[in-house]
């Protein structure tokens, strides 16, 4: 009974990361909001980055949910910083790609926000007529009736391929309604009275727009969250050839050997090297021009320490290594 209990639970353990492994590995730039950005300086006076603050928003929701691997965004913003990206890059799949690659992860989610907009009517009185972006409006008794809009786009793109692989969206619309006398200014954009504007404070996210904005974000991580069945499996990120090899051995003294190539030649630890030496010359018979070496296998070396010009192997053959024989990696 303990051994099948046993092998259930190191069964389970190992569907556990093989689904672990079938996840997609995303992080999500900041969103893209240039096609409102004169309506956010108009509304807050400043350039707010609310796609930054969306992008932190949509981390929370996916985190909850488990359905991709999060990579933490301030290890995107760094790299963001270090290659000099601009906000106009943020919608941008190959630079998307380009910055996953950087990151070690093989899908991007880029954003972008459509619509985030207030609809201001107001009935009775003498103030007729709307208004957009939350600007007061004057006249006597009256009903007003705003309606705040936020409307989101987001595309899944692989970084090995550029292709995007799934785009949704999402939609957030709440509606108010109160009396008003003469002309008072709306409360529903959570400026917080002239201070610093922050997504992640409690004024913005109990003011009208605050809550417009939570439900578009749940709505678009819904979204992505059934779409990561449908998503194909991660293919590996293409391995990068390694530079050819041609060292020498440096000291034959012991069994561990040394070598003139380290980690600068992309040598690591446990590869196991060719060792040659050459038998005869080849040279050209017209004007003495050296054509090529042939060069024998004697042994190999099973590498154990590495560092960035030299190495240390085991030797393994019929012949005893000697100072000035070649390094090779084996052929493919």
């Amino acid at each position: 009974m303990f051994k099948k209990l046993a092998l259930l639970l190191v069964t389970g353990s190992l569907v556990t990361l093989q689904l672990q492994s079938q996840k997609r590995k995303v992080t999500v730039m900041d969103f893209d909001y240039g096609t409102i950005k004169t309506s956010i300086q108009s509304i807050y006076g400043t350039d707010a980055d609310i796609g930054k603050g969306i992008s932190d928003m949509l981390v929370n929701q996916l985190l909850q949910t488990g359905d991709y691997r999060l990579i933490e965004r301030s290890a995107l913003e760094k790299i963001m910083k270090e290659q000099n990206f601009s906000n106009s890059d943020r919608a941008d799949p190959a630079t998307a790609a380009k910055i996953g690659g950087l990151l070690g992860v093989d899908t991007m989610i880029v954003g972008s926000i459509t619509t985030f907009g207030n609809e201001d009517n107001h009935y009775g009185g003498s103030g007729g007529g709307g208004t957009w972006y939350g600007k007061g409006l004057g006249g006597g008794l009256g009903i007003n009736k705003n309606k705040t809009i936020v409307e989101l786009t987001a595309r899944l793109v692989d970084v090995n391929t550029g292709e995007i692989l799934a785009s949704v969206s999402g939609h957030g619309e709440s509606e108010k309604k109160g009396l008003s006398v003469g002309g008072a200014g709306s409360s529903y954009w959570g400026k917080g009275g002239g201070g610093k504007f922050d997504m992640g404070s409690s004024n913005f996210q109990e003011s009208q727009i605050g809550k417009t904005v939570k439900l578009a974000v749940a709505q678009l991580a819904t979204n992505l969250d059934a779409k990561a069945p449908t998503l194909p499996p991660p293919a590996a990120a293409p391995v990068a050839a390694l530079p050819p090899l041609d060292g020498l051995v440096a000291d034959a003294s012991s069994a561990d050997i040394i070598i003139n190539v380290g980690s600068k030649n992309g040598v690591k630890v446990g590869d196991t090297l060719i060792v040659t030496r050459v038998s005869r010359t080849i040279n050209d018979p017209a004007t003495g021009k050296k054509l090529r070496d042939i060069e024998d296998k004697v042994g190999t070396i099973n590498v154990t320490s590495v560092d960035a010009d030299s190495a240390i192997g085991r030797f393994t053959g019929p012949a005893a290594p000697k100072v000035g024989d070649h390094i090779k990696r084996p052929t493919p």
